[in-house]
């Protein structure tokens, strides 16, 4: 058996290490925009079977061999209305947000990749690697994951400007991580939900950044049956969370706050609202700092570099 990645119960125990965020914010924010359509499953893209995860239709049924013309259908919503709709929120606030990319969606939708593009050079976001497809690599060999990460970085620099120093997969192997630090070139990785703060990991050799993701403050709460019914719902959980770790914050334990969206699910017309009311709640706080995932990431490493 694999013993790496290995576990970590403990990580920073009660008192956890001060961020020293910018401007002496309580809480830092990196709201994500994941953008997969066209990536997932399917039988035009050579798999044996659709996709099943993260739709209208969920958990879904598929038939191997057959297409599967709804649930293409509810992936598409996503980059022909929804990817526009939620990049209008930010950027009708000027906040910065993270697009984690998957590159074969970039490749499938060259205008939505200008439009990251354009954020890109405006500073207001930046491009974090989703990986090649929308897949479980899991279930792929080393030598098909390793080539697809290459894949990634080179459609994403290509379409965006801009190489990426971050990656995040969603539904890694146990050689993702491994993977990324061979390859070289980023600084940090999202595949992981176990904290609150940055920290470094050395499974694999030197130091690695790892800057832990949200499932839980994640959009994808909406097609997984727990409790993101209405735009409401996604609002107060988001609120509340918010909340506690802006407490939190000001009595000397700040955190950090990833939240997740994906195109097709919060982008819908009845569910946008719970994004516009918690980005127009935070922007009326001070010491809140919405940053950029890179921006986090070299915040960490710059203010608590690796030691022994």
């Amino acid at each position: 058996m694999n013993q790496k990645p290995q576990r970590d119960m403990a990580g920073y125990g009660r008192e956890r290490v001060q961020p020293n965020w910018p401007n002496k914010a309580n809480i830092a924010i990196n709201f994500v925009m994941n953008f997969e359509e066209g990536a997932e499953y399917g039988l035009l893209e050579g798999d044996n079977h659709a996709e099943a995860a993260l739709s209208d239709i969920a958990p879904a049924p598929y038939e191997k061999g057959q297409r599967f013309l709804n649930m293409e259908s509810l992936y598409e919503y996503g980059s022909r209305v929804g990817f526009w709709r939620i990049l209008q929120q930010f950027e009708e606030r000027n906040i910065s947000f993270t697009v984690n990319a998957v590159g074969r969606a970039l490749e499938l939708n060259p205008g939505c990749a200008e439009a990251i593009a354009h954020a890109v050079s405006h500073g207001i976001c930046d491009v974090q690697s989703h990986g090649w497809r929308w897949v479980n690599y899991a279930e792929v060999s080393e030598n098909v994951e390793r080539d697809h990460i290459q894949r990634s970085i080179e459609i994403i620099r290509q379409m965006t400007g801009e190489r990426p120093i971050g990656w995040y997969t969603g539904r890694p192997s146990i050689n993702t991580r491994r993977l990324v630090i061979e390859e070289g070139g980023f600084l940090y990785d999202s595949d992981a939900y176990n904290d609150d703060l940055p920290y470094w990991n050395t499974d694999f050799g030197p130091a690695h950044l790892v800057v832990p993701y949200g499932l839980d403050t994640n959009d994808s709460r909406m097609a997984r049956n727990q409790g993101f019914d209405h735009a409401d719902d996604f609002f107060v959980y988001m609120r509340d969370a918010f909340e506690t770790l802006y407490s939190e914050g000001a009595n000397g334990q700040a955190g950090m706050m990833s939240i997740g969206l994906h195109c097709r699910l919060i982008g819908r017309p009845a569910r946008i609202a719970g994004l516009t009311k918690f980005l127009d709640y935070v922007m009326k706080r001070d010491r809140v700092w919405i940053a950029k995932r890179n921006d986090i990431a070299q915040h960490w490493a710059d203010t608590h570099p690796y030691s022994e």
